[in-house]
């Protein structure tokens, strides 16, 4: 499992207590350790990383990367964990997550060490001009992945908790606008939806969440 950061929406107590016995390891950021510890997982089921830390597991290299957020649980441990976003290089697939954050130079940091990527995923939803620095609009998760040399993006982070006040499916709607002007290939599973790496990755021919 891998955890991008310790806000609520993003590491949910019940949850972990619930996948736990399911999760055979856990990649989390620096600090956020101590959450799982605290929680009863066993430390050596954790690998915790700096950012641009690598480690190997089972064949897979896997890297802490940048990005332009915040953490904490309280008001009083604001930042005392960090937070990022996930590469993971296999022999055959390279996957890039963004985590939440703002767009900056970070993404093409990451495209000129790790790129190209046969997917990514990136936030592009909850945006606000009023917090624009910690959440991309679905135009900046676009750019975002042509910076880090992406083959095929899927939109992440819309359509769930509503915290901001756009409307539910704004964020795909603009996102498969600006991916069809910059010619990116955009997918979008639906709602639960699994999807396999080594299938043919295709935008839907009618849009699902227009009803």
């Amino acid at each position: 499992m891998f955890i991008t950061h310790d806000r609520y929406d993003h590491l949910d107590y019940p949850s972990i207590l619930k996948l736990k016995n399911k999760v055979g390891h856990f990649f989390v950021p620096l600090g956020v350790s101590a959450h799982l510890i605290r929680w009863g997982i066993a430390k050596d089921k954790i690998t915790e990383l700096n950012w641009w830390n690598e480690a190997e597991f089972q064949g897979l290299t896997v890297a802490l990367t940048p990005a332009k957020h915040f953490s904490g649980r309280g008001i009083f441990n604001r930042d005392s964990t960090l937070w990022g976003g996930w590469v993971i290089l296999g022999k055959h697939t390279r996957f890039y997550t963004s985590g939440d954050g703002g767009y900056d130079e970070h993404f093409k940091e990451v495209g000129k060490k790790y790129g190209s990527f046969d997917i990514t995923l990136l936030e592009g939803g909850q945006y606000d001009r009023r917090w624009s620095w910690v959440h991309m609009t679905p135009e900046q998760a676009v750019q975002a992945h042509l910076d880090i040399k992406g083959k095929t993006m899927m939109l992440m982070h819309w359509g769930g908790f509503t915290l901001a006040f756009h409307g539910w499916n704004e964020p795909i709607v603009r996102a498969a606008k600006e991916a069809k002007k910059a010619d990116v290939n955009l997918i979008a599973p639906k709602i639960g939806e699994t999807l396999l790496l080594n299938s043919d990755l295709y935008t839907p021919p009618s849009p699902w969440w227009d009803f």
